[in-house]
Parts: C-alpha cells; structure tokens; sequence
C-alpha cells in the first residue's frame, strides 16, 4: 500500500488542524494505521494507532483528549483531527500501515509509511 499524508500547516496555539492519509490500493482495510511524529533533535514517536475497523484507538498521553484518529475505508483514507494545538505539538507528522494491531506504538512494526506533513504551531 502507498500512503500520503497531507493537510499540515502553520497554525497558532489552541487552534486546530485535520491531517489526512490518502492510501492507494484495495487493501487498506485490511491494515492497522498509524500517526508518529518527528520534530529536529528528536526520534520519531508515536502519536495514535486505529485498527482495521476503527472500533478500536490508542494515544500517546501527550495527545490524549485533544486528537482524534479516525479512518474512512470506502474513501481509502486515515484521518487525525488535532485540536487545542500547543507549540510542542510542533513536528513532520507521518502516517504508517501494519498488518494486525499488536505493538501498535511501535515504530519498527510498521511496513509502510508516508512522505510526512509538517505542522507547526505557533505561540
């Protein structure tokens, strides 16, 4: 499957942003999804992880309460809703697919991933 992430920007601080994945391919379904984060100096992170059907969702604490991961299998494409956006939110966001949920916010255990879009979020 080929992913590719759009929808970053520059916005301020308490704003929003609604990232989205557009994969190619009868397969998506089929895949666990994944949103990480990389900002400079850092390793790329976890941010959230929906399985197949979206009946299931995980967060990493930082973003819990204020991000939403979501998924739209008849249009092929993941999404991530970002809300009261802080500056540390600040980072090239990557989306990422892998076959089954377990280790889900393991960045290894994923098989394909997006170009990434940058966000930034100004004070």
């Amino acid at each position: 499957v080929q992913l590719q992430a759009y929808g970053g920007g520059l916005v301020q601080a308490g704003g929003s942003l609604r990232l989205s994945c557009a994969a190619s391919g009868r397969t998506f379904s089929t895949y666990a999804m994944g949103w990480f984060r990389q900002s400079p100096g850092k390793e790329r992170g976890f941010v959230a992880a929906i399985n197949w059907s979206g009946g299931s969702t995980d967060y990493a604490d930082s973003v819990k309460g204020r991000f939403t991961i979501s998924r739209d299998n008849a249009k092929n494409t993941l999404y991530l809703q970002m809300n009261s956006l802080k500056p540390e939110d600040t980072a090239v966001y990557y989306c990422a697919a892998k076959g089954g949920y377990s280790g889900y916010y393991q960045l290894d255990r994923y098989n394909y991933w997006g170009q990434g879009t940058q966000v930034t979020v100004s004070s």
